[in-house]
C-alpha cells in the first residue's frame, strides 16, 4: 500500500499546484493540465479565468487525495482500498465540477464565434446533399 500512497501523494501534488497556479493567474497556457476546453483555449484571458474559476475545486481534491493517502499510509488491507478507490472518486467528481464551472465562465469571457449554419463550407463536406434544400415531388 505504500506504492498508492505515493501515487496518491503525487496526484494530489499536480492537483494542488495546478489549482494554485490558476488561482493566482500564473497557470501557463497549455492542453494538458487545468481547464482546456474550446472555449478555454480560445485566447489567454478565457484561459485564465477558466482556471481561476476552477482552482478552488483543484486545491480541495488535492487536500482530498494527500488526507485520503495518509490514511492509506496508516491503515492497511481492506481499508486502505476502501478509501483510495472513495477518494479517488470523489477528488474525480470535485475536480469535474470545477473543470465545469470554469469551462462556463471561459465561455460566458469568449463566446463561440457564428458561423452561419454549418459553417459555409458545404462543397468539401461529404454530407453536403443533406444540407440541400428538399425539392418537392408532385407531378
Amino acid at each position: 500500500m505504500f506504492v498508492v500512497a505515493i501515487l496518491l501523494f503525487v496526484v494530489a501534488l499536480v492537483a494542488l499546484t495546478t489549482g494554485l497556479l490558476g488561482f493566482v493567474g500564473r497557470l501557463p497556457g497549455n492542453r494538458y493540465i487545468g481547464v482546456h476546453t474550446e472555449a478555454a483555449l480560445r485566447d489567454e484571458a478565457a484561459f485564465r479565468t477558466a482556471n481561476r474559476v476552477a482552482a478552488p475545486t483543484s486545491i480541495a481534491a488535492g487536500a482530498l487525495l494527500a488526507a485520503g493517502a495518509l490514511v492509506v499510509l496508516a491503515a492497511g488491507g481492506f481499508i486502505a482500498v476502501v478509501v483510495t478507490v472513495v477518494v479517488l472518486a470523489i477528488a474525480l467528481f470535485t475536480l469535474g465540477a470545477g473543470a465545469n464551472a470554469g469551462a462556463r465562465a471561459a465561455e460566458a469571457i469568449a463566446p463561440p464565434p457564428e458561423t452561419g449554419g454549418c459553417g459555409g463550407s458545404c462543397r468539401g463536406c461529404s454530407l453536403e446533399s443533406t444540407c440541400a434544400p428538399a425539392v418537392s415531388q408532385s407531378a
